[in-house]
């Protein structure tokens, strides 16, 4: 995965940066950015390869943008800012560019996803801490916002509830049980 410089342009890499850079300033995101393209290539890119970008608008969602003394043109033709997924065209190629700033990654490492709440199919432990209760049983159908389990960590009791109806797949802890950072609690089917 490249990072910290630009490889030879592939997907719509030059053009991502700088759309990024454009929606940043009015969304307020993070400095840092996972920019996966076609759900298979991604690479990590920060505000300074973003400031180093030379493109121009030259219609609404259209750009002439030069890399590496080559032109390119680029468009976006779509745009879903709740999923943060943009259809971009780069010299008549198109491209599907997912974009995930610092808070959008670490929401994902902790086992949930912006966006994409009603597909969680995991529960992860956010923080270390030690399991004081377990409300559901493998094979129980619970609904949205039911309480799962709770996780006490720094002296505070922390109440999971579930983010979607569902089955209860597994459940990979017990009570009494202390848990790492990151370490998968409740599967859902």
């Amino acid at each position: 995965m490249p990072q910290n410089n630009f490889p030879k342009i592939q997907y719509s890499k030059t053009f991502s940066f700088k759309y990024i850079y454009n929606i940043k300033n009015d969304l307020h995101m993070s400095h840092a950015y996972k920019l996966t393209v076609n759900g298979t290539t991604a690479f990590d890119v920060n505000e300074e390869q973003l400031s180093q970008l030379d493109a121009i608008s030259t219609a609404p969602s259209h750009y002439h943008i030069l890399k590496d003394n080559k032109p390119f043109k680029a468009a976006v033709t779509d745009a879903n800012f709740l999923a943060k997924e943009y259809t971009v065209t780069i010299n008549n190629n198109t491209y599907t560019v997912n974009i995930a700033n610092t808070l959008d990654q670490l929401i994902k490492e902790m086992g949930f996803e912006i966006g994409a709440a009603k597909q969680v199919n995991e529960i992860k432990a956010p923080i270390p801490g030690l399991i004081l209760e377990i409300n559901v049983t493998v094979g129980q159908e619970v609904q949205e916002n039911d309480d799962l389990l709770i996780l006490e960590a720094m002296k505070m009791e922390n109440t999971f509830q579930s983010p979607r109806a569902g089955v209860i797949k597994s459940i990979a802890i017990n009570k009494g049980d202390a848990v790492d950072k990151g370490q998968l609690l409740i599967e859902f089917e």
